[in-house]
């Protein structure tokens, strides 16, 4: 497998993996699926500095938006204040069939490297419901356990607390 930006073409695919987390998981506090069109937003916000990869088979050909994707990963803004304008948040969802494959830590580790050529120098990864194998991964990829913001969340009836891990940029 290999990872590729993300283009319009992947935009359902996108949508279907974490619109299974909002129905049914707890990786996302979002309680709402999105809609076409609210995807469609959200691509356009995740471009440029803001990336948005996908994993999809190898097939040894160029890349072709629409392929499967087996997951996907991007960068937003941590905080909207200007000091914090060098920090970047991840997210990584990979589909349930493609799970303990290798794909969350494909695109983790392609996904940091994108945010060190962008120049960011602080990535923040926030955890919810202290998911082990997220902690884990993250920790494979250089991040350190920041702290526990507990139960900031409720969803499915249960309060859900949040993992803080942070990856400073090498100097």
């Amino acid at each position: 497998m290999r990872t590729r930006l993300a283009t319009m073409a992947d935009a359902d695919a996108i949508a279907e993996i974490y619109n299974r987390e909002v129905t049914e998981g707890t990786a996302t506090f979002d309680m709402v699926a999105r809609t076409d069109a609210e995807q469609a937003a959200w691509m356009r916000d995740h471009s440029g500095a803001y990336p948005c990869i996908v994993a999809v088979p190898d097939t040894g050909s160029d890349d072709k938006p629409g392929d499967t994707v087996l997951g996907w990963a991007c960068l937003s803004p941590y905080r909207t204040r200007p000091a914090y304008s060098t920090s970047v948040e991840d997210s990584v969802y990979v589909h349930r069939d493609h799970h303990g494959r290798g794909v969350g830590s494909l695109l983790l580790g392609d996904l940091v490297a994108l945010a060190d050529e962008h120049g960011f120098h602080a990535v923040f990864a926030r955890i919810a419901d202290a998911g082990a194998a997220s902690v884990a991964l993250h920790s494979k990829h250089g991040f350190e356990l920041v702290g526990v913001e507990r139960e900031v969340g409720r969803k499915f009836g249960r309060w859900l607390d949040v993992t803080l891990m942070q990856r400073l940029r090498p100097a």
